[in-house]
């Protein structure tokens, strides 16, 4: 089978097979995984989405770091391929989507039974492949864990990328006040298009100035949950638009500069920081990331919510979707599809 392999730890943007790549040159010599116990799965995948866990992974920045060599990977759909003898909720043709640790840059992937969800009828296989890690990782942190309701004040940094953007949509169906911040005319343009009452060019504009004006005129005191995948400049100076009580959601690091609260602000303040590692749950609270993801797979099918692609590529042009998470070219989700053409190239 085809496989993205990393062979050393190093930057993903170098096409497979270079001297200096990670990547070994993708070949369908692979051996295929077989299926591991009697519940397992074994799944064709169609398409894998790309997250930026996976782009620090691949250069041995994450958390966790899997020996070497590895398959990147994580949140997938496709269609099952062949199953254990145990297994009772699923026959080889269904689709379905999952996650994994590791693995899903490859034509086939092995997973528990309970790993995996069917995919809806209608629902797009590569938007299913797209949902759970960023949508999951917004739903959990901000109904789960914020408990965010209708009327609040939300700020979403980094909106415009995946799990930005699956931000600003959950915040709408909760009923929220969404400010949302970005670069660019035309990730701002698609921010409006899918809700945000207010948009900011981080770029040009004081998020401060841009939001306090914003907040004045519709008679709003502050923001009440601050979503934060950014990091760096973009959270200290949010911070200072937050009300009594607010909620703070860490979700990550994307600037490369880790921030800092200090404590006896937050004490003062009465604000409750949320750290969320959306992968942990499947360990610590699989039940709260089930339901979690069932209630996406709901809005999904009602239209509640979209899954914008912004860009597709094929196994052997997986450096170039790298690349455009890292110069954050894209508008929505970077998607690697399987044995077919890229739709769109930058």
């Amino acid at each position: 089978m085809d496989a993205l392999v990393v062979r050393r730890l190093g930057d993903p943007t170098l096409a497979p097979g270079g001297e200096a790549s990670p990547f070994a040159p993708v070949t369908g010599d692979h051996p295929a995984p077989a299926l591991a116990s009697p519940t397992s799965v074994r799944v064709r995948v169609a398409a894998t989405s790309l997250n930026f866990a996976t782009y620090l992974q691949v250069q041995g920045k994450y958390q966790e770091r899997p020996a070497l060599p590895f398959v990147p990977g994580s949140d997938y759909a496709g269609f099952v391929d062949a199953v254990g003898p145990a297994v009772r909720r699923f026959r080889p043709g269904d689709r379905v989507c999952g996650l994994a640790a590791v693995g899903s840059f490859a034509d086939l992937i092995v997973a528990d039974e309970k790993q995996l969800f069917s995919v809806p009828d209608g629902c797009d296989l590569v938007a299913a492949g797209a949902l759970p890690v960023a949508f999951g990782t917004s739903h959990l942190a901000l109904v789960h864990r914020a408990q965010l309701k209708a009327g609040q004040v939300l700020l979403v940094l980094g909106a415009a990328g995946g799990v930005g953007a699956s931000a600003v949509q959950i915040g709408k169906v909760c009923g929220a006040v969404v400010i949302a911040v970005a670069r660019g005319t035309e990730k701002l343009q698609y921010l409006k298009t899918i809700g945000a009452d207010h948009v900011i060019d981080s770029s040009k504009e004081s998020i401060m100035e841009s939001a306090k004006s914003f907040l004045k005129a519709k008679g709003l005191k502050g923001v009440d949950v601050l979503y934060d995948p950014v990091g760096g400049k973009l959270t200290q100076d949010s911070l200072k638009l937050l009300n009594w009580g607010a909620h703070i959601l860490i979700i990550g690091f994307a600037s490369g500069d880790v921030p800092i609260i200090r404590a006896n602000i937050a004490l003062v303040k009465n604000w409750t920081i949320h750290g969320l590692y959306w992968g942990s749950y499947f360990t610590h609270r699989p039940p709260v990331l089930i339901d979690s993801l069932n209630e996406l797979f709901s809005w999904l099918s009602k239209g509640l919510i979209k899954i914008q692609i912004s860009h597709t590529y094929r196994l052997p042009e997986a450096h170039l979707a790298f690349a455009a998470l890292r110069d954050r070219k894209a508008v929505g989700k970077v998607m690697i599809v399987m044995g077919s053409p890229a739709k769109s190239r930058l």
